[in-house]
């Protein structure tokens, strides 16, 4: 049995564009079980952290060390996790070949892709949609549909970079629901969000950043009953701005 990537640990991560430093000394260490939301104003840093815990950035300073053992470029940590955007890109074909695609490039063995898909699709509620073309489906079915082919990997970790941005209230639940539902089946959510009533709703820690420094790093409930610095509690009552 393959031990897991968890925990994660990042140890003095910085990162600067053109000399402007835009993450600045983040510590902090994930692990399996809670939900991880990732709070901050506009360009404190926190789709920038998202790549950089994912691997898609290399830090210029400090490092990101995911547990398990050693690994190859088969079985390296990249391999076990996923990454969806806030505008996932859909492939010119149907819905089920946009997951079996995915699971081509993980070479997952033929004969399990079809569950694999159908099994994805159904848990996200995208069944009947199977056979339609994925670039006619609503902006809402799209990131499911995104979250689909995720989940039919099984990742380990999984990033989600403000997953329902551009969705209507209805849409973005439903997105949310498929989100509380990997949680439940054990994948390790990180998520960006600018929305304080989703991370009330789905959040069991919060990372909140603020001009590229982890400022507070705590369970949701207390973050949000009782946040214990200054920027923390301007940002909660609206009142921070970059």
């Amino acid at each position: 049995m393959k031990s897991g990537i968890l925990p994660c640990h990042v140890e003095g991560v910085s990162f600067s564009v053109e000399k402007r430093r835009l993450i600045k000394n983040v510590s902090l260490s994930l692990d399996s079980g809670p939900l991880s939301v990732i709070l901050g104003p506009n360009g404190a840093g926190k789709s920038l952290l998202l790549r950089l815990l994912h691997g898609l950035i290399v830090p210029q300073e400090g490092r990101v060390v995911w547990q398990g053992g050693t690994y190859d470029s088969r079985t390296g940590p990249h391999t076990r996790q996923a990454m969806v955007f806030q505008r996932p890109v859909m492939l010119r074909t149907t819905a089920i070949a946009n997951v079996d695609y995915a699971l081509r490039l993980a070479a997952v063995p033929s004969r399990e892709r079809e569950e694999r898909c159908r099994t994805a699709l159904e848990r996200t509620g995208l069944s009947e949609l199977a056979k339609l073309q994925a670039r006619v489906l609503s902006i809402g079915q799209q990131q499911r549909l995104a979250l689909a082919r995720a989940w039919a990997l099984e990742p380990e970790v999984l990033f989600l970079d403000e997953p329902t941005a551009s969705l209507d209230p209805a849409a973005a639940r439903n997105v949310e629901a498929v989100i509380s539902a990997m949680h439940a089946a054990g994948t390790k959510i990180v998520m960006t969000t600018h929305d304080l009533n989703q991370a009330r709703r789905l959040a069991d820690e919060i990372l909140f950043l603020h001009r590229g420094r982890l400022v507070e790093c705590r369970p949701a409930k207390d973050f949000f009953e009782a946040p214990q610095s200054t920027e923390a509690k301007a940002f909660l009552s609206g009142d921070l701005v970059w």
